[in-house]
């Protein structure tokens, strides 16, 4: 007797291609738990949002999403309000897998807000991008400890994140993170110390182009004014950066702060680079920013 074989999980999957000068979404499929949802943008490229059933991921909930930017085309993609992981019963999993593609000449901006960690969660998250050698990608990765407004700090049960990024092929980003506050002191300066919000910043594209140097210029702008002296206080700082140039295509930026208001202005930093009118040409997060 044969056996059935399960069937192959569905994806919810979204395709931005340039149309008589703009981005238009061409394809949009959504699969609970999430939505999909396209506000009017004022510029030349498209604005995707990502929302969810019950505002947020509770366990056992999977995220498939598959992302195509078309050569020539622009996409913002953001998120209705931070993604909340509610606390797993069974020992089950929240999780969301992003794969995404970008052709030449095409623009991706992936700035979400950040996922919230709450009181005994547990949350997985990968994300593979595939670039040509033309195009661009400014992606953030940011997760706050917990609750903040309720003095909730790493009461989750395990985090692991993965992020890879190819150029033709070519994996030029490797990123993984694996965090158990039960097995690790999470407020030890060997790990998290007193901050309780992190911000990653992978920017991704041709050292020739005009765009990738405007936005690596930006982002080295942010270390901080005498962090590599000798008499630096980091654990007087609301809000940590570092900055390096990881490969010749590749900038990445970290930060960790006390508070979500004590990275505003980097925020604002980058967001304000991304209008300038050979990227976005507009800010599109200027209502929640």
């Amino acid at each position: 007797m044969a056996l059935a074989l399960a069937p192959a999980p569905e994806w919810s999957t979204l395709e931005v291609a340039a149309v008589r000068g703009k981005s238009r979404l061409v394809t949009c499929k959504n699969i609970q738990p999430l939505k999909l949802l396209q506000p009017t943008a004022p510029g030349g490229a498209g604005h995707v949002v990502l929302s969810s059933y019950g505002g947020g991921l509770v366990a056992g909930d999977v995220i498939r999403l598959r992302i195509s930017v078309r050569a020539g085309a622009r996409l913002v993609l953001s998120t209705q309000a931070s993604t909340r992981v509610f606390r797993s019963i069974d020992g089950a999993v929240a999780e969301q897998h992003t794969v995404g593609e970008l052709g030449e000449n095409a623009l991706a901006v992936i700035f979400p807000d950040p996922v919230v960690l709450q009181a005994e969660s547990r949350y997985r998250q990968r994300q593979e991008w595939h670039l040509q050698p033309t195009s661009l990608l400014l992606l953030v990765d940011w997760f706050h400890s917990g609750r903040m407004d309720q003095g909730e700090r790493f009461a989750f049960t395990s985090l692991h994140s993965e992020l890879r990024i190819r150029v033709a092929g070519r994996l030029v980003v490797l990123d993984r993170f694996a965090f158990t506050p039960r097995e690790n002191i999470a407020t030890s300066p060997a790990n998290f110390a007193g901050y309780q919000t992190f911000f990653s910043v992978f920017l991704v594209g041709s050292p020739d182009d005009a765009r990738f140097q405007k936005l690596g210029e930006m982002l080295a702008r942010q270390k901080m004014p005498g962090s590599t002296g000798p008499h630096f206080n980091i654990s007087s700082q609301d809000c940590m950066i570092s900055v390096a140039r990881a490969r010749e295509n590749v900038w990445v930026l970290r930060a960790a702060a006390h508070s979500r208001m004590a990275l505003q202005p980097l925020c604002e930093q980058i967001l304000a680079a991304l209008a300038d009118e050979e990227l976005l040409g507009y800010n599109p997060l200027a209502r929640k920013y």
